[in-house]
């Protein structure tokens, strides 16, 4: 899929300004794990759209708050709300963009060392970069620098 392309026509088709893709000049310095992944907490950070039972829903645009998902329910148990994919597969089976169950598995399996009490659940696709990066990306950083884990995983959509 070529996904640029799909997002510009998603976007095109909301009425939207042509979609500016933010890019930097460098990329992030490189970190060496400082333990095995078996070792390893993993924070679970996803672009899905999903929230559970009692959350408010994200909105369908350029919602840049943060849902913290607690980890020790089914996926069964996560909704989901998204304008830039098919919701209806990801309804079906969260796992697909919320890989909670399939991290459990890998805790289970000792491929990780554990998973963290809550996940990030965020909306991708903001529309401004400028509102991600002053708004979304501070609420994220906050939320995995108060968590006692060792790497994160960012399931994007």
């Amino acid at each position: 899929m070529d996904y640029i392309a799909r997002t510009r026509e998603q976007y095109d088709a909301l009425g939207y300004e042509p979609y500016r893709w933010a890019e930097r000049p460098d990329p992030p310095p490189w970190t060496p794990l400082a333990k095995p992944v078996a070792e390893s907490s993993v924070a679970l950070l996803a672009s899905g759209g999903a929230y559970r039972r009692g959350h408010v829903a994200f909105h369908w645009n350029d919602d840049t708050g943060i849902r913290m998902v607690r980890t020790d329910e089914p996926a069964v148990d996560v909704r989901l709300t998204h304008f830039a994919y098919d919701l209806v597969p990801a309804r079906e089976d969260p796992n697909i963009v919320f890989p909670i169950d399939r991290l459990h598995e890998l805790v289970d399996e000792g491929v990780i060392g554990g998973l963290a009490p809550e996940a990030v659940a965020f909306m991708g696709g903001i529309y401004s970069v400028r509102r991600a990066e002053a708004e979304l990306v501070p609420q994220v950083v906050e939320a995995v620098a108060a968590m006692d884990v060792d790497l994160a995983l960012l399931v994007p959509v």
